[in-house]
């Protein structure tokens, strides 16, 4: 694609590219992909999502190759063998959080409800913002306090109100390209 312009300042990394252009801003809310985004934005907290990025096969092999109900089991073992793995982020409570979000998805799907029912509850339909510059991009609006809120009382953890804005940016819930971004839609 010739004159390739993306949402952020030029890089050498192919990965974080790959991420903009396929996935960032489009909609996707298949259970396992919205569990893998949950998972990968918590473990961001603090970090950056280029780092993230680049561990993200470790992720998806530490957690069961994003099968939740699996993850739903894992037990102290887990949690242990977890803490050894030096691919993925060893945070004793992101990792606790990322198997207790997996048990929290199948208590909404044994209620008769998902992940994805929950989420669009909140945003019917994608959010499409028009920004021009990082300057209108925010790290947390209005569904996201919501939601985030929402999920808390719903049981899950470390699903603050910035950590999921940042998800649902990831899922395709809020598209945040900007404007003359050749992936906006």
């Amino acid at each position: 694609m010739p004159n390739i312009k993306r949402c952020f300042p030029a890089k050498p990394d192919r990965v974080y590219e790959q991420y903009h252009d396929q996935e960032w801003g489009k909609l996707n809310l298949d259970p396992a992909y919205l569990y893998e985004m949950l998972v990968l934005e918590s473990f961001q907290s603090g970090l950056s999502w280029a780092t993230i990025l680049h561990k993200r096969t470790n992720f998806k092999r530490a957690f069961a190759n994003w099968n939740y109900k699996k993850v739903a089991q894992f037990d102290q073992t887990d949690i242990d063998r977890l803490m050894q793995d030096a691919g993925i982020i060893r945070n004793r409570l992101k990792i606790q959080a990322a198997i207790n979000n997996a048990q929290a998805i199948v208590q909404l799907e044994q209620s008769g409800s998902s992940l994805a029912d929950f989420l669009t509850h909140y945003l019917p339909a994608p959010l499409i913002n028009h920004p021009q510059t990082s300057a209108d991009v925010p790290s947390k609006d209005q569904h996201s306090q919501q939601i985030a809120k929402a999920l808390k009382k719903a049981g899950f953890k470390f699903v603050g109100p910035v950590t999921i804005y940042s998800f649902l940016q990831a899922v395709g819930l809020i598209n945040d390209h900007y404007d003359w971004c050749s992936f906006k839609d």
